[in-house]
């Protein structure tokens, strides 16, 4: 049964990712580029998409719907679905998830800044490119960390993002992701069709969102303090109620 679950999931998975992407770039051909409505139309697939994947989303706080650095803890491949249910905003996404299946070709045409990690000019750019993003009011979304992981809470953060803040006057929103089972996230050497395989066998899953206060101010590690203290205490209560 959960292969067979599993099966079905994935072929909507795919099919839905790819009608989405479509429907994004025929409404620019014959519609003209508008990046707002491809975003609301990558919302929309977010929406359908993770409850029919059997996620069930629970939420907390208030999502941003204004000019903003959203910065979030990583666990798995969905995070960035969780957020984009809710937010009308550019994501961040590191450079190889371009090349991925079905999903680059969506993140490419539904407002993703793709970021080179181990490259310098690729961060500087990145950063350039949110502060521009932040300017013409969007929210940006940034996994802080960098990478998922499996500890109770946050491991260090990136540092652009808070000095990027800090200087430009940008508020931040932090956010708490966490599922309910740790076989959700996404770490290790574990590759990404096998886990997504297994995860979709799965009847339901559990993921929380809690979105924080905003926080502004004009000190880099102020505001990194204050947005990693927040996330940990959020996930610590998340997990608590389990």
């Amino acid at each position: 049964m959960k292969n067979i679950r599993a099966f079905y999931r994935l072929l909507f998975f795919a099919f839905f990712t790819f009608y989405k992407s479509a429907q994004i770039v025929c409404s620019n051909l014959f519609l003209g580029t508008d990046i707002r409505r491809s975003i609301r139309i990558r919302q929309s697939w977010a929406q359908g998409l993770l409850p029919n994947l059997g996620i069930r989303v629970h939420l907390e706080g208030k999502a941003p719907d204004f000019p903003c650095l959203l910065m979030a803890n990583h666990r798995s491949y969905i995070d960035p679905a969780l957020l984009a249910r809710d937010v009308i905003g550019y994501g961040v996404a590191k450079a190889e998830v371009a090349n991925w299946p079905v999903i680059g070709w969506g993140a490419r045409v539904a407002g993703v800044l793709f970021l080179k990690r181990e490259n310098l000019q690729s961060r500087k750019l990145t950063l350039n490119g949110i502060a521009e993003k932040v300017q013409e009011g969007f929210p940006v979304i940034i996994f802080v960390e960098g990478t998922t992981h499996g500890q109770n809470t946050t491991i260090d953060f990136k540092k652009g993002g808070f000095n990027l803040a800090a200087l430009n006057n940008i508020p931040i929103v932090p956010a708490a992701i966490e599922f309910g089972s740790v076989e959700d996230y996404w770490v290790g050497d574990d590759t990404f069709l096998p886990h997504l395989w297994r995860r979709l066998g799965e009847k339901t899953k559990d993921a929380y969102v809690h979105y924080g206060p905003v926080i502004r101010g004009d000190d880099m590690q102020t505001l990194h303090d204050q947005t990693k203290n927040w996330i940990d205490a959020e996930l610590l209560k998340i997990r608590k109620g389990f």
